[in-house]
């Protein structure tokens, strides 16, 4: 989810729902240490519960970073041995360290050594020609033994050879009966699953096998199936009965925003799939697409929630 989560999103996501968990963007150990920390990890209060993402290979490199994101009041720091991108495989992290599970242990170690939050992993089944019965069980032994909080795992493997990032979403096929005999294997390490979940319903499926379920395109290109998250999962109401209603409720932060500095588009490219199946939903996103190009104020979320229409009473009372 780089460049996609950020703290203008997860401000947004959090309007949805109180309860679920969000994460950063992953972050590099390099960036966090000798880049723009200041930006790169500011958040706000009203963002938590919040993970820490991190990407990196070197031991103390993240247990350095884990500090940081504890001293900066994140809620968790979470490796992320997932990613199959070119860019992070040459860094020598990501989906690649699936095949060096000692060496991420180590890592699991050092962070749990530097922090009292939870650290937790998020990696796939397998990368390329491994087995996954075998594979994925070493290398959970591995996070296990080293102290790790929970296991994220995405149900298919990274093929990290022939393979883009974009076809490793679409094209291994998933397996997700694999990561719940993990899960029947390994009862006290918490283990989430991710990976093609396109609705929170199935998301609720899947928790008669697993501990939790991790959502991550699904409900940043459709963010109002986050309106059910509360009263499905957690038995409170929703914060606001309609998507339109969190949407107008963003605007106090966009005028906080803009007073210093931010540009519009930064916080509004994150609402483009707030309204599918609503009429008027094309009308705001082409509306929306405008504060790329212009100096607009709140005034302009405002003008293209306008022409949405109020939500049908059927897609309020799932939210309610």
């Amino acid at each position: 989810m780089m460049n996609w989560t950020d703290r203008h999103c997860r401000f947004f996501h959090r309007l949805l729902t109180r309860r679920a968990l969000l994460y950063t963007e992953m972050l590099t150990t390099g960036a966090v240490l000798r880049g723009d920390r200041a930006r790169l990890l500011r958040n706000d209060a009203a963002e938590h519960p919040l993970a820490l993402q991190l990407g990196g290979c070197e031991p103390r490199a993240l247990a350095a970073c884990a500090r940081i994101g504890a001293d900066l009041g994140f809620d968790e720091i979470n490796l992320n041995i997932g990613c199959p991108s070119d860019r992070v495989q040459e860094g020598r992290f990501g989906a690649c360290l699936m095949a060096e599970p000692a060496l991420v242990a180590a890592c699991v170690a050092a962070m749990k050594a530097a922090v009292a939050i939870p650290v937790t992993v998020k990696g796939r089944i397998g990368i390329d020609e491994q087995d996954p019965e075998e594979s994925l069980e070493t290398f959970t032994q591995g996070v296990e033994q080293a102290g790790a909080d929970a296991l994220i795992v995405h149900a298919r493997k990274a093929w990290l050879k022939g393979l883009s990032p974009k076809e490793n979403r679409d094209v291994p096929p998933l397996d997700y009966r694999r990561v719940y005999r993990l899960k029947a294997a390994h009862p006290r390490l918490p283990i989430v699953l991710n990976g093609g979940i396109d609705s929170i319903e199935a998301a609720r499926a899947h928790l008669a096998y697993v501990d939790g379920v991790m959502m991550g395109r699904t409900t940043y290109q459709e963010p109002w199936r986050l309106l059910a998250v509360d009263p499905l999962f957690f038995g409170e109401d929703a914060r606001f009965a309609s998507a339109k209603d969190a949407a107008s409720a963003l605007i106090p932060y966009i005028e906080r925003e803009l007073a210093q500095g931010t540009r519009l588009d930064a916080v509004t490219r994150h609402l483009h799939g707030l309204f599918r199946a609503i009429p008027g939903a094309r009308a705001f996103r082409r509306h929306l697409a405008g504060a790329a190009t212009t100096d607009a104020g709140a005034e302009f979320l405002r003008a293209a929630l306008a022409l949405v229409a109020d939500p049908p009473r059927e897609l309020a009372d799932v939210a309610a």
